[in-house]
């Protein structure tokens, strides 16, 4: 089953694609079937430059279960980054 589900959101980065680092912009989020993953359905994230085209993008494909543990580590590294500063002032 096909379930449509795309998030999308401006964001200010850097990604390294087939031509080297560049700006990117924007990140479309979806769960659904995968291009090239073996899983059933998994989060695709595909990391763009809206104006350089379709070959400014860094796409990754997630099983469900690896998709959970990366949102665990970002969001543990962000609360110790953040720990980190307040404790250097």
């Amino acid at each position: 089953v096909c379930t449509m589900i795309v998030e999308k959101s401006e964001i200010s980065g850097m990604g390294k694609g087939a031509a080297g680092w560049f700006n990117v912009n924007a990140v479309n989020v979806s769960f659904d079937h995968p291009l090239h993953s073996p899983e059933d359905h998994a989060l695709n994230i595909d990391f763009v430059n809206k104006e350089m085209g379709p070959g400014a993008r860094v796409a990754v494909e997630l099983s469900p279960d690896s998709a959970e543990g990366l949102v665990r580590a970002i969001t543990q590294a962000m609360a110790r980054g953040e720990q980190s500063l307040h404790s250097a002032d």
